[in-house]
C-alpha cells in the first residue's frame, strides 16, 4: 500500500486524509511511515483537524491551537517539525480539565467555604469563523457533571485573568443568571443584576445533582442543566433527564481582555463528585440564533456593598 500511496501526487491523498475523523487517522497512522508524515505536516489533516475543533478556546499557557506554528513564524527562523497529532492529543486531554491545585477532570473535595476552581479551557469572545458558527450553531460547549453536592455548586465566565472585574454565574438550583462587576475593592462593592429564566428546583436534602452546560457561540452567551433522575418534582414524581436552557441570555461586551475562563463556584466545603464531562462545538439542545438585541428591562438590580470589614488601616 505504501508503494502505492508513494507513487500517487500528494495532493489526492491529502484531499482523501482530509475528510477522516481521528480514529480514522490513528488507523492511517499505523499503515505506514509515509501515511504518518503526510498526515502530521504542516497542511496535513492532524493540523486542520485541530484547527476546526478547537476554534473559539485556548488552554491556559498553551494559547490556542496553532500558536505555536504562529510563534515559530513570528520569531522568522526555521524550527523542528511540529508534532501536530501530538498538539490534538495534548488539547483533547487538557481541555476538559481543572487547573492546579485541581488537577484532572475530577473533584472530590473542596476544603474551603467559597471556593472557585478554574478550567484549562478559555473561551475566546471573537473566533476566526464567528460567521460560520452562527449558520452551523457549533460554537463552544463546556459540560460538567454534579454526581454529589452536599451544599452549592454554580457555574460562572470571569474575565479576571485580563485584569477585568466582572463575571456571569449561573445557578442551576436557582435558575438565575448573576452578571457582577466589582466597582471598588475597599470597601467591597459590588455591581449586578440577575434573570431568572429557568424556574428554581425544589429544596431537598444537599445541592443540584445533574449536569451543567455553558454555551457560547459566536460572542453570545447561554446556560444548560438536565437535573438527575435522583431528584424529585414537587409532587413527588421522579423527574426525566430533560435539558433545559436559559436561551441565550447576554453577550460578552462585559468581558475585558480576549479570552474568559469559566470557572465553578462552591459555596460551602465538604465533600463532593463533580467531573468535567467534555468540551466541544455542540450543546445536547438545539438554542436557535441570539437575539439582534438583549432586552435589558429583564434584568433586576443586585448591587452591594461589604459592611463591618476592617480596611487596610484597621479601622
Amino acid at each position: 500500500m505504501c508503494r502505492s500511496l508513494a507513487e500517487l501526487p500528494e495532493e489526492p491523498c491529502l484531499n482523501v486524509f482530509l475528510q477522516l475523523d481521528s480514529a480514522s487517522l490513528c488507523s492511517l497512522d499505523a499503515v505506514c511511515r509515509l501515511t504518518r508524515s503526510i498526515n502530521n505536516s504542516s497542511i496535513g489533516p492532524w493540523r486542520e483537524l485541530g484547527k476546526v475543533l478547537f476554534n473559539g478556546v485556548e488552554i491556559e499557557r498553551e494559547g490556542v491551537f496553532e500558536a505555536v506554528a504562529r510563534r515559530c513564524s513570528k520569531n522568522n527562523r526555521l524550527a523542528a517539525p511540529i508534532d501536530w497529532k501530538g498538539r490534538y492529543l495534548k488539547f483533547r486531554r487538557d481541555l476538559p480539565t481543572f487547573r492546579h491545585p485541581f488537577s484532572g477532570r475530577v473533584i472530590t473535595t473542596i476544603d474551603n467555604p467559597d471556593e472557585v476552581v478554574y478550567c484549562k479551557c478559555m473561551v475566546r469572545k471573537c473566533c476566526e469563523n464567528d460567521q460560520a458558527a452562527m449558520k452551523t450553531g457549533a460554537g463552544v460547549y463546556i459540560e460538567v457533571a454534579v454526581l454529589g453536592n452536599p451544599d452549592n455548586v454554580s457555574v460562572a465566565l470571569i474575565d479576571f485573568e485580563a485584569g477585568g472585574h466582572s463575571s456571569v454565574t449561573f445557578s442551576p438550583d436557582t435558575g438565575a443568571v448573576i452578571r457582577e462587576r466589582k466597582i471598588q475593592e475597599v470597601p467591597r462593592k459590588v455591581e449586578g443584576a440577575y434573570v431568572q429564566p429557568l424556574p428554581a428546583l425544589p429544596n431537598k436534602n444537599g445541592g443540584f445533582k445533574g449536569s451543567v452546560g455553558i454555551y457560547v457561540l459566536a460572542g453570545h452567551l447561554a446556560f444548560l442543566r438536565k437535573r438527575s433522575v435522583e431528584d424529585e418534582s414537587q409532587d413527588g414524581s421522579t423527574a426525566a433527564e430533560i435539558w433545559e436552557s436559559t436561551g441565550f441570555v447576554t453577550d460578552l461586551s462585559w468581558a475585558e481582555g480576549q479570552c474568559i475562563t469559566p470557572c465553578l463556584a462552591f459555596r460551602d466545603e465538604g465533600a463532593y463528585h463533580v467531573r468535567m464531562v467534555r468540551v466541544g462545538s455542540d450543546p445536547p439542545l438545539a438554542l436557535g440564533k441570539p437575539p439582534a438585541k438583549y432586552d435589558e428591562g429583564r434584568w433586576t438590580g443586585l448591587d452591594w456593598e461589604a459592611e463591618g470589614e476592617d480596611n487596610d488601616d484597621g479601622e
